[in-house]
């Protein structure tokens, strides 16, 4: 029995199914997904559903996390009753409460949603070892060679639905695709309480309809600009002649005509087997703010860094990725002469290659990103160089170690380093 709504839609010729269901309620009609094994599980706005879930007078409201009616902070998450007014995340207080008056305001736990997190990532962990968290309340899942202990990928993903739903009182948006990008396309396709799964027949039927927004990495910006080379949809890319996208658009051009085709041979890899660990953010506006640009690398660098060490690793290899506002794309990086952990050392590498890059092209910013490779275990004997100050290197691990005890209890966006705050206080 299905409760709730089950909606089938047609493109290309091809029917997808997707279901949105009671998780306390199988499914009666599944749809045979043969060798899809990708998994991408987002929950359903999750600071603010969790806060209704603790309050249940303020379930059916307006609800935002973050910010004041009155002062400067600005909105954290918001409910799907609140984004009914146009409310979303980094909006200022003031700007969500003139969209919607009645909208209630609370304070945010981030310590008590890391909580939430933890029991999240517990039960991916019940039915698979291969997880990539991309954040408190999302995740990659490769459930290969599970199908014995737990069924298949679709039986995989009901069943997590239904302890999240059961255990936790809260629900999650999940797609199902034979690629990586496909999956995250699927769990955003039919939020809140989604579920979409896509066969490996019907990749093209089911992409070829959708927005060129859709793709990874097209914001606004990028949105316009293949919107005046008349691609509208991801269809349009696809059969889009591939050497005059290239010659067009570059890297990125290369980049989207694959995605459009279905290619994507990117694995769910957690931080432990990468090769390498990298974070990146692609602004909605075109930035030449130095500053800014600045306090981004500092951003980025502190999340790769923490990462770093929770896989228990170290780095030789720092590589900084650079995207201008016509799309043209470079990456610079330096090579270490001893691995490190270390995030101010990280940090001090990156300005450097930023402040090298600018120097060189200093056009407008589009995306900017930082990634660790020639990763090594953190257990490795590390040789310091003439120019180490012991010192100072003991005094910047334990500032490590407390900021990651720290972001652990509280949640990473608490406790950061000043140099990041610009680019932080804007998120």
């Amino acid at each position: 029995m299905i409760v709730g709504s089950k909606r089938r839609f047609w493109a290309g010729g091809f029917g997808f199914v997707r279901h949105r269901t009671s998780c306390n309620e199988p499914s009666s009609a599944t749809c045979s997904i043969g060798q899809i094994m990708i998994l991408h599980i987002d929950m359903d706005a999750f600071y603010a559903s969790i806060e209704q879930r603790d309050h249940p007078e303020l379930i059916g409201r307006p609800v935002v996390v973050g910010g004041s009616k009155t002062g400067r902070g600005v909105v954290a998450a918001a409910s799907y009753e609140a984004r009914q007014y146009g409310i979303h995340s980094a909006m200022p207080g003031r700007r969500a409460a003139e969209l919607c008056p009645h909208a209630v305001f609370v304070r945010g736990r981030l310590s008590h949603y890391a909580d939430v997190g933890r029991q999240v990532r517990e039960i991916f962990g019940r039915f698979t070892p291969i997880i990539q968290p991309l954040s408190l309340d999302e995740a990659f899942l490769d459930v290969a060679g599970m199908e014995r202990l737990h069924g298949d990928a679709e039986t995989i993903g009901r069943s997590i639905k239904d302890a999240i739903e059961n255990e936790l009182q809260l629900t999650a948006s999940v797609g199902i695709a034979p690629r990586k990008f496909v999956a995250k396309i699927a769990s955003d396709l039919d939020k809140p309480n989604g579920f979409v799964v896509v066969k490996e027949s019907d990749l093209t039927s089911f992409l070829d309809p959708l927005g060129v927004e859709k793709l990874w990495g097209v914001g606004s910006v990028a949105q316009a600009r293949l919107h005046r080379l008349g691609l509208k949809s991801i269809r349009d890319v696809r059969l889009y002649d591939h050497e005059l996208l290239v010659s067009k658009l570059g890297d990125w051009g290369h980049h989207l005509w694959k995605l459009a085709n279905g290619i994507d041979s990117r694995g769910v890899v957690p931080d432990r087997s990468a090769k390498q660990i990298s974070h990146e953010r692609t602004f909605a506006d075109d930035q030449s703010d130095a500053e800014l640009l600045h306090g981004v690398v500092c951003f980025l660098c502190e999340q790769t860094a923490m990462r770093l060490r929770r896989s228990g690793r170290m780095t030789s290899t720092i590589t900084l990725k650079y995207r201008r506002e016509d799309f043209k794309t470079f990456n610079k990086s330096r090579t270490l002469q001893a691995p490190t952990d270390q995030t101010g050392r990280i940090i001090r590498v990156a300005v450097e290659l930023l402040e090298e890059m600018r120097r060189n092209e200093p056009r407008a910013v589009r995306l900017l990103g930082v990634s660790l490779g020639t990763l090594v275990g953190s257990d490795r004997p590390v040789q310091l160089s003439l120019f180490d100050d012991p010192q100072q290197q003991q005094a910047e691990r334990k500032v490590d170690q407390v900021v990651d005890q720290l972001s652990q209890k509280l949640g990473g966006k608490t406790v950061y380093r000043a140099a990041s705050h610009r680019w932080r206080h804007r998120q």
